[in-house]
């Protein structure tokens, strides 16, 4: 699994995660495992799967590390 750092929540029930890489990458609340959507901030650091969703690349599996 790869990790990375919660760059933005909104509230609209998704949010950004910065892989270190040029992009981040999009999450939804959907993809939250062990962790609730409210709990997340900017800057916690989390695991994820790296997806493909119908816009791109996505994080899935989201928990945190």
């Amino acid at each position: 699994m790869a990790e990375g750092t919660i760059k933005r929540v909104t509230d609209k029930g998704y949010g950004f995660i910065d892989s270190g890489g040029s992009k981040d990458l999009f999450f939804h609340m959907s993809s939250l495992v062990g962790v609730n959507f409210d709990d997340l901030r900017e800057g916690q650091r989390v695991t994820y799967e790296e997806g493909r969703g119908p816009k791109g690349p996505c994080a899935e599996n989201v928990q945190l590390a």
